[in-house]
């Protein structure tokens, strides 16, 4: 079945840098974008960053200059590269791949940034 397991969260000082990872399994992973997103408490979950299986990728205004997705398509990985984080980082980051017409999400991992 498709797992998503994200790992790499943390607490770090503003200005700080944090990698996440997303393991995925279950499909065929080079073909599917696969998304972060962060949520919140009290709020919507947010769209951060995108990439699809051939690379091309996508920011939120919020984040582009700071943040860089990648992957690797024979590891079955996405990494999500956050520099220059700020106190309004601070969220629970979940990957996402859209499969055959069903979501899924991995457990999420918390990112802290301390002003």
């Amino acid at each position: 079945q498709v797992q998503l397991v994200e790992s790499g969260g943390g607490l770090v000082q503003s200005g700080g840098s944090l990698r996440l990872s997303c393991a995925a399994s279950g499909f065929t992973f080079s073909l599917e974008t696969i998304e972060w997103y962060r949520q919140v408490p009290g709020k919507q979950r947010e769209l951060v960053a995108a990439i699809a299986g051939g690379g091309q990728s996508f920011y939120s205004l919020s984040v582009k200059g700071r943040f860089t997705i990648s992957r690797d398509n024979p590891k079955n990985m996405v990494y999500l590269q956050m520099d220059s984080l700020k106190p309004e980082d601070t969220a629970v980051y979940y990957c996402n791949a859209d499969h055959r017409g069903t979501s899924y999400w991995g457990q999420g991992t918390q990112v802290t940034v301390s002003s």
